[in-house]
């Protein structure tokens, strides 16, 4: 790896004003929107890259073995004395059930719900967690619809920080809570939504010294780069046609652009795929700064099934419609109905998610019924929450028959009897 100490740049994502790599230090003291992390291209490219990251898979212990640090040439973090379980490594499948539900065939789903505290925070919170040990953080905080409390608290916890996870009231699903307060977080019910959290531990950070870690931290999102990164090696570093994902806060949809550019640019991929960014209809300010040509962010109060991207004011915008931009990138949305539907197909394909994930491969479906994608494209949705994360949302939806839901698959209580057996094999 080259080394980037001294080439590495903290700097305002739109003014350009230079910050200190090593302070705590989310947002440009200038115009006030976010810092990113910038550094000089790798001096290996293309195939002598490519070789590279095949070699280091092979490999066993260390850094290494990391489906994130794997990949440190294209990223503008420091990658000494890592805090790794590791995380990524995660696959990349074919959707069964759920292509041919979305009318996509060879729709393939790259499953971030397999990272190891089951979605793909692990993978921007092993660099996080790693720079707030560097530069010597006494404490950590979050704010968290769930996974970045479950992911935030884990990695602290093997680092031996103290987090400090804000989560909102009644808004958090009991997977990804149990989560932070099973890794020994302080964890802090606020009675607001997660926008009033996510201020809350911003003012913690400025006021207490607190290190900050949800995705307004540009060291979060250096790591979130290698969802694409590993998922573009799986496929031969033949690039899809479109890349779908669900949108929240946007930190995906920011790191997604981020990641496609460098790829481009290190001769990895000859050509850029597509974003489609889904968000659900309760909760969609990007899908609706989308429709008018993003000529402004109107936050909104959010209202989705889906808890983690159950957000009205996301943090990355700027650099989401960056990243939206740059890939000729669509935004849409889809119905907790819809994406509740896919969630029920991607499971009973037995490949399961948490409702959010499920919003990625209805928009596919969405944008194929309106024309807007082929029927044969060649699609990677990416899932990225564990099927338990949210089993009171996967409970509600089959505890009982309900009209529409063609796909419940409520439980049926019997008689210890073989006759009542047959009966209910004969019913169904």
């Amino acid at each position: 790896m080259q080394d980037v100490d001294e080439a590495l740049i903290l700097r305002c994502s739109k003014c350009s004003t230079a910050a200190e790599p090593d302070s705590n230090q989310a947002q440009c003291a200038v115009c006030g929107a976010l810092l990113e992390l910038v550094a000089p291209p790798p001096k290996v490219r293309g195939d002598a890259l490519r070789r590279i990251f095949a070699d280091r898979r092979g490999t066993h212990g260390g850094r290494d073995t990391s489906g994130v640090w794997r990949y440190r040439e294209l990223l503008a973090v420091r990658a000494d004395d890592v805090i790794t379980f590791p995380e990524g490594n995660t696959p990349l499948i074919h959707g069964g059930r759920a292509a041919h539900w979305a009318g996509c065939p060879t729709l393939r789903v790259k499953h971030e719900g397999l990272n190891p505290t089951g979605s793909f925070k692990d993978r921007g919170m092993t660099v996080g967690i790693t720079q707030a040990k560097r530069v010597g953080a006494w404490a950590v905080a979050c704010a968290s619809t769930g996974n970045t409390a479950a992911s935030m608290a884990a990695y602290a916890a093997r680092a031996g920080i103290p987090a400090l996870v804000f989560i909102p009231a009644g808004k958090v699903a009991m997977g990804k809570l149990s989560q932070a307060l099973a890794y020994g977080a302080r964890t802090l019910v606020v009675r607001g939504d997660f926008d009033a959290c996510l201020e809350l531990a911003r003012r913690a950070a400025r006021e207490l010294g607190i290190y900050l870690l949800n995705s307004v931290n540009p060291y979060r999102l250096e790591g979130q780069k290698t969802i694409v990164l590993e998922m573009l090696e799986q496929c031969g570093w033949d690039a899809p046609d479109w890349i779908a994902l669900p949108a929240g806060n946007l930190g995906n949809t920011a790191a997604f652009g981020m990641a496609l550019a460098a790829a481009r640019d290190c001769g990895l991929i000859s050509r850029v795929p597509r974003l489609l960014a889904v968000q659900a209809e309760g909760a969609a300010p990007f899908a609706h700064a989308f429709d008018v040509g993003f000529e402004a962010l109107q936050p909104i109060r959010p209202n989705t099934v889906a808890t983690a991207i159950n957000i009205g004011d996301p943090a990355s915008y700027d650099r989401a419609v960056r990243s939206i931009r740059e890939t000729d990138g669509i935004v849409t949305t889809v119905s907790d109905t819809e994406l509740l539907e896919a969630k029920a197909v991607i499971d009973a394909a037995g490949i399961g998610c948490e409702p959010a994930s499920a919003a990625a491969v209805a928009g596919v479906r969405r944008m194929i019924r309106e024309g807007v994608i082929s029927d044969d494209a060649d699609v990677v949705s990416v899932l990225t929450g564990h099927v338990l994360k949210d089993p009171e949302a996967t409970v509600g939806y089959h505890g009982q028959s309900v009209p529409g839901r063609a796909l419940s698959n409520p439980p049926v209580e019997i008689d210890a009897t073989i006759d009542d057996l047959r009966r209910t094999l004969d019913r169904a």
